[in-house]
């Protein structure tokens, strides 16, 4: 995501008095003081700024739902997923969208990335969000207070997303993900699958070429969602492929997992042979991961209307 100044901020937060009233008056109170803290040249690192500064640019949706957790289970040792049940039918999003998310009696608005698909929302009124372990507020309050029950507010938004209509050309997509990265990148890859599965009773929708999935993490405990990946690639062999990569592994991979996993970085050679005109490319992950990939396919030849990328501090 682009940096941006928080003269925007003020914007963002409309709607929230009619959801949470003492929530946006304590995000006004913030808002004041950073600007103080700013137009005093105190504040240093931009990296420092938070979810809705770093975003004020980018589109954002004006509805703003409350939402229902109905689901917690652990994906990881430090990553939660949890399900939000939106009822309001004018919530809707895009493969590869984040939410605000705003917690009551929390000052600070969470960003995360959905991890769920558009289909799945469209279906049950449900959607996924899979949240590490941080003490940034809003992500301490879903490892330490969140409960089943617990009551949030959301507003989706973002320039990241894959969302073709039935007339568009088909294309192949290949997925680069760092880290908690997966997230948006696994809402498109079930978006993908969704569009695999409707192909066969839908003649006239869009025609979903393949994807390559390229995830990499520290160790093979951190790689997310792995159990629903292989399930795609079993149900769809040849149109969803995947390669796992750890770069910190300290324990023997086990059995099951072997054939899928390569110890070491994503390699060169790897995204060179996807390189073609009928491909499109998205990366989400650490800053420095995603501009040493932006930068080797431009070396490639591929067009930056073809690279999309999100960054998540």
């Amino acid at each position: 995501m682009a940096h941006t100044t928080i003269f925007a901020v003020p914007q963002l937060l409309r709607g929230t008095a009619r959801i949470f009233p003492t929530l946006s008056a304590l995000l006004r109170l913030k808002y004041s003081a950073l600007l103080h803290c700013t137009m005093n040249g105190t504040m240093k690192s931009k990296r420092k700024t938070d979810h809705l500064e770093r975003t004020a640019n980018n589109f954002r949706q004006e509805v703003i739902s409350p939402a229902k957790v109905c689901g917690i289970t652990n994906e990881s040792e430090t990553v939660k997923r949890l399900r939000l049940a939106v009822t309001n039918k004018d919530f809707t999003f895009k493969a590869g969208q984040w939410v605000d998310f705003f917690i009551p009696e929390v000052a600070v608005v969470g960003g995360f990335s959905i991890c769920s698909s558009p289909g799945l929302l469209e279906q049950e009124r449900v959607l996924e969000l899979a949240v590490k372990h941080t003490v940034h507020p809003p992500a301490h309050w879903i490892h330490t207070q969140c409960s089943l029950d617990s009551v949030v507010a959301l507003r989706v938004g973002g320039n990241f997303f894959f969302d073709p209509q039935p007339a568009d050309s088909p294309v192949n997509l290949v997925l680069i993900a760092g880290g908690v990265g997966i997230n948006p990148l696994f809402s498109i890859l079930l978006h993908v699958a969704d569009f695999h599965r409707n192909q066969e009773s839908e003649e006239n929708g869009y025609k979903m070429g393949t994807v390559k999935l390229y995830y990499s993490a520290k160790n093979t405990n951190e790689l997310l969602f792995k159990n629903n990946i292989f399930g795609l690639m079993n149900e769809f062999p040849g149109k969803i492929t995947c390669s796992f990569h750890v770069t910190q592994q300290s324990s023997q991979i086990c059995e099951e997992l072997q054939p899928y996993i390569t110890e070491g970085r994503i390699s060169e050679k790897e995204l060179e042979k996807h390189v073609s005109k009928d491909t499109l490319w998205y990366i989400c992950g650490p800053p420095p991961m995603i501009e040493s990939i932006s930068k080797l396919l431009e070396n490639f030849g591929v067009s930056t209307d073809c690279i999309y990328f999100e960054k998540w501090w």
